[in-house]
């Protein structure tokens, strides 16, 4: 009992002293305080300064800080702050977006994340290898190590990681409870301990955050020092707002500026988080339909030691998937590929009438695919037991050398491109992808409509890829290594599903149909078949957002 009564008159005394609250002591001495209550039922008389802490399960602890000490204190679940939306119309919340919104409580992917594709090999080892003596040396020190590492002599007008490659993973990283919390409230600041330039891209535009309250990294001619400024730029953001709720994390050091002007304080503790849900996708403010990187997995400390152990292996797998693939014929390299694990599955429709390749016509026929990788082409003519023509929109000139099937360059003029189609399709079969670059996610781009107006023998196939380590395509890396990257993949899958040939009704020259409904059919046909959303978007919009240019190699 006098443990007991020594913890919650502890906890009394830090609220009473701390006008600015210390939210580390704090959390500590909760803590303490909730596992005496769990081992010992509340005496009467001693309920006074936590008469709260009743209930088993205790998600947030309420505490107010205006004018003047906190004098009260309260668990609150999730619900209750959700619920209070005729309450929160005025009021402003300011969230910890590591303790708050995040799942994980470890910084180390993004910074792994950055120093992999911005710095490279090398540096994303060093990150590796100095992990242990960031763990040791405590979190703001431990944090220095990793920003100056992931940052020292990057290029501030070639880094666009902050925008194309971390918001797939902080999405994926996002926890459906505090989620719901945040987007509850009409205005929002998130308060974070890493560099602005990493989080502002995915706040602003996949969450529609008001402002961000983080450090800018120092910079000389246009280059990264690895280093941070001291303070937060946080008075615009304090005095425009009335009526201030704080959301954060026990165990995190928040700002001390941003939340002594809350009012009220809500901390999450741990444990809850656990418990957390993971945003699903269809519940994004803004669908992720572009990223870039070539990492495909979340890089923990482990899981990226695992893959510095792979990637002796899985070059040498790289150079023999290669070899097999370009020198033996399908018949031979399709099995010898499947031991390797590169698995390539297809699905043929029934034969009709309508699906008759043709051979009492002349000319080949039209294979049109959503684009995954750069070779679909050849995964297409795997399945098919024959080389099939590809033309190519913007690859490198060591992938057109190594090809095993002949691909041939457009030039995006219209006229010129249509003149090469019909030549090729007067040759023989032809394979081409309308989208005219690469989506990771399940959408398609908008479909070239000029496939349509080369003929009538149209069979639409559907593509889809699974990889467990690296990506094989990019908009601002080497493109030249894009079939290195997934033939490096343990066992990349890759399901063909041709579709039924276009019947004659809904073809453009025998069916009269126009070229964009044409187009537009054969892309829906594609969608359907892979459970995938059609888009308006287009080669350029990806190249802008990822790259920052228009994609040409």
């Amino acid at each position: 009992m006098a443990n007991r009564q020594s913890v919650l008159w502890g906890l009394k005394t830090v609220c009473l002293v701390h006008q600015h609250l210390n939210s580390t002591i704090y959390g500590n001495l909760c803590q303490q305080a909730i596992k005496v209550i769990k081992n010992d039922d509340v005496a009467s008389g001693i309920n006074e300064p936590l008469s709260i802490l009743n209930q088993r399960k205790l998600p947030y602890l309420r505490f107010k800080v205006s004018n003047g000490p906190a004098t009260q204190f309260k668990f609150l679940k999730h619900s209750t702050l959700v619920h209070r939306t005729d309450e929160l119309a005025n009021q402003t919340l300011a969230f910890h977006l590591e303790g708050a919104l995040l799942k994980s409580c470890s910084l180390f992917p993004y910074f792994m994340l950055m120093a992999f594709e911005a710095g490279g090999l090398f540096r994303a080892l060093i990150l590796l290898l100095l992990y242990p003596l960031v763990l040791l040396i405590g979190k703001e020190l431990g944090l220095r190590i990793l920003v100056f590492v992931s940052f020292v002599g990057i290029r501030k007008e070639k880094f666009r990681a902050g925008t194309a490659i971390l918001p797939k993973f902080f999405l994926e990283d996002v926890g459906c409870e505090g989620f719901d919390i945040v987007m509850s409230y009409k205005k929002r600041v998130a308060v974070t301990g890493m560099p602005k330039f990493m989080v502002e891209g995915f706040l602003r535009d996949y969450l529609g955050i008001d402002a961000v309250v983080a450090r800018e990294l120092k910079e000389f001619r246009g280059y990264f020092l690895g280093l941070m400024e001291e303070k937060m730029d946080a008075g615009l953001v304090i005095s425009e707002c009335t009526h201030h709720i704080g959301l954060g994390c026990f165990r995190k050091s928040h700002d001390q500026k941003i939340f002594s002007h809350c009012k009220e304080i809500y901390l999450v503790t741990e444990a809850e988080k656990k418990n957390w849900q993971v945003l699903p996708r269809k519940r994004y403010p803004k669908p992720l339909i572009f990223h870039d990187g070539r990492l495909a997995f979340r890089p923990t400390p482990l899981a990226a030691l695992i893959m510095f152990i792979w990637l002796p292996f899985g070059f040498l797998l790289n150079i023999t998937r290669t070899i097999v693939f370009i020198s033996l014929p399908f018949k031979l390299s399709i099995p010898l590929l499947a031991l390797s694990g590169c698995i390539i599955t297809v699905s043929k429709p029934e034969p009709t009438t309508a699906s008759i390749n043709g051979e009492n016509k002349p000319g080949g026929m039209l294979y049109v695919c959503n684009h995954r990788t750069l070779l679909d082409p050849l995964f297409l003519s795997a399945v098919l037991m024959k080389s099939v023509c590809a033309v190519t929109y913007s690859i490198s000139r060591f992938s057109e050398v190594i090809s095993p099937i002949k691909t041939v360059r457009l030039s995006r003029d219209r006229e010129k491109d249509g003149k090469i189609m019909k030549k090729l399709l007067s040759q023989g079969d032809l394979v081409v992808c309308p989208e005219g670059t690469t989506c990771r996610e399940p959408y398609l781009l908008r479909f070239s409509p000029l496939f349509a107006e080369m003929t009538d023998e149209i069979v639409p196939v559907a593509i889809k890829l699974q990889v467990s380590l690296f990506y094989g395509s990019t908009a601002s890396g080497l493109k030249c290594l894009d079939s290195t990257f997934h033939l490096m993949n343990p066992n990349p899958m890759c399901s063909v599903k041709i579709l039924n040939k276009l019947p004659s009704c809904q073809t453009h020259n025998t069916g009269g149909k126009s070229k964009f409904e044409v187009t537009n059919h054969v892309q829906n046909q594609i969608a359907a078949a892979l459970g995938f959303e059609c888009t308006n978007l287009t080669r350029k919009d990806k190249y802008a957002i990822l790259a920052g240019n228009e994609g040409i190699v």
